[in-house]
């Protein structure tokens, strides 16, 4: 399966977007040292444009989300980026910028694994960033991945549901896996039961907690679940689209909504920010980091044991 964008230098990484072909060197054994294989970051909804007329914050947030993650004496196994990497419907010049703000990520060594959502277009993306298209995709159409860490398997998956294509195309807030995909990872989850799977997605599935929360999430919610509950490898589904954070159960299964990196429709009540996963093996810690630095939710920790069976 593929791993997304491997580690690689500045050079390497920025000829993605002339088609260059990037073979990814080793880590230096000094900077193997640094990384913590049981640590996962988390960004969703950047939200990056060629140009932002309406905020510079929003980039200035990836800025500084990246800033913090390269300082970091223990870095992260993973990095990723789940869907909404674009700020409207994903232009050419929306991916090249994000590309850029994301590089001291690779410079640092951190492999990044990126997600698509509702403003992203599948086809523009991989124009742009040539490295992410596996060359026999998995799931024709979608862009999907599995990662394998020491205490957990990520589970990758597209909810972008297009219309239209090119000018004609419009943006719609639902997300759709499709009966391709969820075929697909059935079989990943079957061909690795072994240990704790993580799943996710951009989009909310439209299950547990308050249904002020379902409009705009996944259409096939009920059939990703039932495949979900009847592997026991599964802990928790993890997501963006919202701008908000929350923490539920369906059916014994986590769902957490990590804040967005960019911007928050009611900033009275939410706020912008990333977040940092600590991995055990009796579960796994969220803990939420904000840009601004004396919110509520900066430093909070949503502590999911593993459920057993």
């Amino acid at each position: 399966m593929p791993i997304h964008l491997p580690i690689a230098s500045r050079r390497d990484f920025l000829a993605q977007l002339s088609g260059a072909v990037v073979c990814a060197p080793a880590l230096h054994a000094a900077d193997a040292q640094r990384v913590d294989e049981d640590r996962i970051a988390i960004l969703n909804d950047t939200h990056i444009a060629a140009q932002h007329p309406a905020s510079a914050a929003i980039p200035t947030h990836l800025r500084e989300t990246v800033a913090w993650l390269v300082a970091q004496e223990r870095r992260p196994a993973a990095v990723v980026i789940n869907g909404d990497l674009a700020l409207s419907n994903g232009r050419p010049g929306d991916y090249e910028h994000f590309t850029r703000l994301i590089a001291p990520l690779r410079d640092a060594g951190m492999p990044v694994h990126l997600t698509l959502g509702n403003h992203d277009d599948r086809d523009v993306f991989h124009q742009v960033l040539q490295a992410e298209k596996a060359a026999e995709p998995p799931v024709v159409s979608r862009h999907v991945g599995v990662v394998s860490l020491a205490k957990a398997n990520l589970f990758l998956l597209d909810s972008l549901k297009t219309v239209g294509q090119g000018a004609e195309a419009r943006v719609v807030a639902q997300g759709l896996l499709g009966p391709e995909q969820l075929a697909w990872l059935g079989r990943m989850l079957d061909a690795h039961p072994g240990k704790p799977a993580l799943i996710f997605g951009h989009h909310n599935p439209r299950l547990g907690g308050g249904e002020q929360h379902y409009p705009g999430g996944l259409e096939d919610s009920e059939p990703l679940w039932e495949l979900l509950v009847s592997r026991p490898q599964v802990k928790a589904y993890v997501h963006g689209h919202i701008h908000d954070r929350s923490h539920f159960q369906h059916r014994g299964i986590h769902i957490l909504n990590t804040p967005a990196t960019s911007y928050v429709s009611n900033p009275t009540s939410s706020t912008t920010g990333w977040t940092m996963v600590q991995l055990s093996d009796q579960g796994v810690d969220f803990t939420t980091l904000t840009h601004a630095k004396e919110h509520a939710w900066n430093g909070k920790v949503e502590k999911v044991a593993w459920k057993v069976g």
